[in-house]
């Protein structure tokens, strides 16, 4: 198997890290980068590509997920709630100006 092949990862690992690489990208890190970030990150919680007979059906950890969720919070949770409140508005506005332009 060539270095860097997915054929070995489920439709359920190719999806999350489809999905983990779009999060990464929505907040600026280059595509590459993106991709790269999130196939170590489904490697690091189910063990890399699970489709072959032995060592299937081990349960993923998803410390990963729990880390990035945690420090985010934990981020957010140390503003003051004007400036939570300000990037909100902000936010919503720059979802609105994309939805119509």
């Amino acid at each position: 198997m060539p270095q860097g092949d997915k054929d070995k990862y489920t439709d359920k690992q190719k999806r999350k890290a489809e999905h983990i690489e779009e999060g990464y990208e929505d907040r600026g890190v280059s595509h590459k980068e993106a991709e790269r970030r999130a196939w170590a990150t489904v490697n690091k919680e189910s063990g890399g590509g699970n489709k072959s007979g032995s060592g299937r059906g081990h349960p993923d950890t998803h410390e990963s997920s729990k880390k990035g969720g945690k420090a985010g919070g934990e981020a957010s949770a140390a503003r003051p709630a004007s400036e939570r409140s300000a990037s909100a508005r902000k936010a919503a506005e720059t979802r609105k100006r994309h939805a119509h332009g």
